[in-house]
């Protein structure tokens, strides 16, 4: 099962695009409202969740995907539940993704020191050791999955489909959907 984060103000295409390009391939996704079961994102759009955070099967967990938008990022960062489902997903050696503003909840819960990471510009103050990659969209360290920005939306749910299904998969969902990036 991949869970994805949604907090007030999520950045929406970090989520949805990810969630529908894993379910493409057959896996397993619940978008998981923090604040209850409908969450606005930043630009408005609101989301009704398949599970709240009270919901989630941790045992079942296979990712966690962290999607970025400042009000997101900042929900996510305010509740307990929520970093201690992060704390146990690396814990548990769950794949971790985050986007945009979002690799910086885990440099500052120090799971990015020294890994290479990529974020958006505007969080590269927050990103404490970790080797940020400026110039990457993705960036895949150890079992940790970064990606810069809604623009790379697409490539990082491929990505994440890539390594929990394989190459093969991710090439599959690319072409049935026309991606060309």
């Amino acid at each position: 099962m991949v869970y994805i984060l949604l907090g007030e103000g999520f950045e929406e295409a970090e989520a949805i695009l990810p969630a529908d390009l894993l379910r493409r391939a057959g896996v397993e996704v619940s978008l998981v409202g923090l604040e209850g079961p409908v969450v606005t994102g930043s630009h408005g759009i609101a989301v009704t969740a398949d599970v709240t955070l009270e919901q989630v099967d941790a045992e079942a967990m296979e990712m966690l995907v962290l999607p970025g938008g400042l009000g997101g990022v900042a929900s996510i960062q305010m509740d307990l539940f929520a970093t201690a489902l992060i704390q146990k997903a690396r814990d548990r050696g769950c794949w971790l993704g985050a986007i945009c503003a979002a690799p910086s909840i885990l440099a500052h819960m120090g799971i990015l020191d020294r890994r290479k990471a990529t974020c958006h510009p505007c969080v590269l103050d927050e990103m404490g050791s970790a080797a940020v990659r400026r110039d990457e969209q993705v960036v895949v360290d150890g079992r940790i999955v970064t990606a810069q920005a809604a623009g790379a939306a697409f490539p990082f749910g491929l990505k994440l489909v890539e390594v929990l299904r394989g190459r093969e998969a991710a090439e599959q969902v690319r072409d049935a959907v026309l991606y060309r990036g």
